[in-house]
C-alpha cells in the first residue's frame, strides 16, 4: 500500500533505489519486528575493517549511564595523533529500537580524519526494554565523561560538537537541551542529521509518508510507542525525550539542520530550525528535494546524496575552525 495523500515526489536517482531497497527492508516497522531488525543485514566488511582503512583507531571504555547503570563508549581517534583538536559526541540513530554505537559511522569517520578531532560514539540503551528517560539520559552521561576526559582524550573542550541522525539527532538535541538547562558541557554546534523530534503525529509530512518510503508513518509511531509507551503524544512528555516540544530553545548551541524533502521528519525539522531561529540560535537548514530518509547513507553515489553530504561537512568544517 502506498500513500494516499499528496507528497514530493521521489528524486529520479532514488526512486530507483528505493525500487531495489523495497526487495530487502519493509517500509513499515511494527513493534514484534523488533527483535528481528536488531539481528540487522549481514555485512561484508566488519567495523574494526572500516576504521583500519580510514586510519583511524578505537579504544573502548565502561562508563556510569543513567540511573546507575553501565554503558559502553568508543573513542576514535586518527592513528598516530598526538596533541589537541576538536571533539565529536556521536548519538546513534535506529529509531530509538534499534542499532548500535557504530550505526552511522561513514558519516563521521571523514571529519576525524580531515580535521584531527577524537569522536566518542554512545552505546545508549533501547526501547521499548528502556524506555524514556534512559536513552538521552545516557547521552547526556556520555557527553558528560567526554567533557570530564577532555584533557586525556586530546579534546579541546570549546571545539565540542555533538552530533547524530534519525533518532540519534532527536537525541543529540535532547541532549544540548540537557546540557544548556543542567550547565552541563558547552558544545560549539549541534549536528542534527535528519532528526526524529516530536512524537505526536501532527504535521503533514508524517501523512504523506506511509506505506511507502524508508521509516514510515508507522514505523515511527513504533519507535514513539516503544521509547514513551502511553506517553506517547500525551502532555507527559519531556522536551528532552522530543525536542520539538521545547517552547524555549534560546542559550543552544548553532545547528545544522538537513532532512529530505519526501520523509516524516521533514516537517519537524524545519519547525525545529525556524524555533532556533526566533530564539535568536544561528542554524543552518537544508531540505533536499525529492530526498527519502537516510537516503545519504541508503545511496551515498546519487548526486542529491553527494551534495547532501558535501553541505553538511563544509558546516562541520567551518565549525571545527578547518
Amino acid at each position: 500500500m502506498s500513500t494516499t495523500v499528496a507528497r514530493p515526489p521521489f528524486d529520479p536517482e532514488l526512486e530507483a533505489v528505493l525500487a531495489v531497497l523495497a526487495d530487502q527492508m519493509p517500509p513499515s516497522i511494527t513493534p514484534e519486528m523488533i527483535p528481528a531488525m536488531r539481528q540487522g543485514l549481514p555485512i561484508a566488511v566488519s567495523v574494526d575493517e572500516v576504521l583500519a582503512e580510514a586510519g583511524v583507531e578505537r579504544t573502548d571504555h565502561t562508563i556510569a549511564g543513567h540511573d546507575g547503570g553501565e554503558i559502553e563508549v568508543t573513542v576514535l581517534r586518527r592513528v598516530g595523533r598526538a596533541g589537541v583538536g576538536p571533539g565529536i559526541y556521536h548519538t546513534h540513530g535506529g529509531g530509538m529500537i534499534i542499532g548500535d554505537r557504530f550505526v552511522g559511522l561513514g558519516q563521521i569517520l571523514p571529519w576525524i580524519v580531515q580535521h584531527d578531532a577524537v569522536a566518542v560514539t554512545v552505546e545508549y540503551r533501547l526501547a521499548p526494554e528502556f524506555p524514556d528517560p534512559y536513552p538521552v539520559e545516557d547521552c547526556y552521561a556520555g557527553l558528560v565523561w567526554t567533557a570530564d576526559h577532555a584533557d586525556e582524550l586530546g579534546i579541546d573542550p570549546k571545539r565540542l560538537i555533538i552530533a547524530g541522525a534519525s533518532a540519534g539527532g532527536g537525541l543529540a538535541a535532547g541532549t544540548a537541551l540537557l546540557a544548556r538547562d543542567r550547565q552541563g558541557p558547552a558544545l560549539a554546534g549541534q549536528v542534527l542529521i535528519y532528526p526524529m523530534l516530536d512524537d505526536r503525529d501532527a504535521t503533514v509530512s508524517t501523512a504523506q509518508i506511509d506505506g511507502i518510503g524508508v521509516w514510515d508513518r508507522t514505523s515511527n509511531l513504533t519507535g514513539w510507542s516503544a521509547l514513551l509507551g502511553e506517553r506517547r503524544g500525551t502532555d507527559d512528555v519531556s522536551i528532552y525525550a522530543a525536542p520539538a516540544r521545547a517552547a524555549d530553545l534560546s542559550g543552544l548551541p548553532p545547528a545544522f539542520i538537513d532532512c529530505g524533502s519526501a520523509e516524516v521528519f521533514r516537517d519537524e525539522d524545519v519547525a525545529y530550525a525556524t524555533a532556533l531561529w526566533h530564539a535568536g540560535v544561528q542554524a543552518e537548514l537544508h531540505v533536499w528535494p525529492g530526498g527519502f530518509h537516510g537516503f545519504d547513507i541508503m545511496a551515498p553515489h546519487t548526486a542529491l546524496a553527494q551534495a547532501m553530504t558535501a553541505a553538511r561537512d563544509a558546516w562541520v568544517a567551518r565549525i571545527l575552525g578547518a
